[in-house]
């Protein structure tokens, strides 16, 4: 689990393919402390809950399958990446409760600046339109963010500068792709008002 409070900007530095389309990553950290980092832990790379299964003090390796390739964005060597470590018990949660698996990947369809702060508005693929609200939270490329409004299948949200400098976001262009992860409380709630009214016609 994590908070989508993003703790450093890393780079991919290395892939190397492996069988069947999956492949082993190494990342270089960008400052991240992986003194406490152990193998098996999970680091969020873009969003994407991944497994270190190798580290240095200034690199971590993950496996990568295919299916994850195919479902998200962001592992070609030279990417900046965002990352995070697992929330531990005790942590603060600043941002929202975010698990790390990518629910579709959508598209940037304006940048623009508004004073000091950025707007980015982004299409979201079919179907995921339902579970984003006005004031609602979501994480994109790993970053949790407060949505501000809602058209149809876009919607828009506003980095202040903090989250310019401290993510990759700020680097986003028209027509580049995101990493998105509705709020985990949309998806539940969706579940148990279809229990409800499955129930009822019973």
């Amino acid at each position: 689990m994590f908070t989508g409070i993003i703790q450093a900007i890393g780079h991919i530095q290395h892939l190397t393919e492996a069988n069947g389309g999956d492949a082993r990553v190494t990342i270089a950290g960008g400052g991240l402390d992986l003194s406490d980092v152990a193998i098996g832990d999970s680091i969020a790379v873009n969003g994407v809950c991944l497994t270190v299964i190798e580290r240095t003090p200034t690199h971590f390796s993950v496996d990568v399958s295919q299916e994850t390739f195919a479902c998200t964005v962001g592992f070609a060597p030279g990417d900046a990446v965002n990352l995070e470590k697992a929330l531990r018990a005790g942590d603060r949660l600043g941002g929202h409760l975010v698990t790390g698996h990518v629910d579709g990947v959508g598209e940037v369809t304006r940048a623009e600046r508004v004073g000091e702060s950025l707007r980015l508005d982004i299409r979201v693929p079919p179907g995921l339109e339902r579970y984003i609200a006005v004031k609602g939270s979501i994480a994109v490329n790993g970053v949790s963010l407060t949505v501000n409004r809602v058209h149809g299948a876009e919607f828009s949200v506003n980095l202040i500068p903090h989250t310019q400098q401290a993510t990759t976001l700020k680097d986003l262009g028209i027509g580049d792709r995101v990493n998105l992860e509705v709020d985990i409380l949309a998806r539940y709630a969706e579940r148990l008002l279809s229990y409800a009214s499955t129930s009822d016609k019973d």
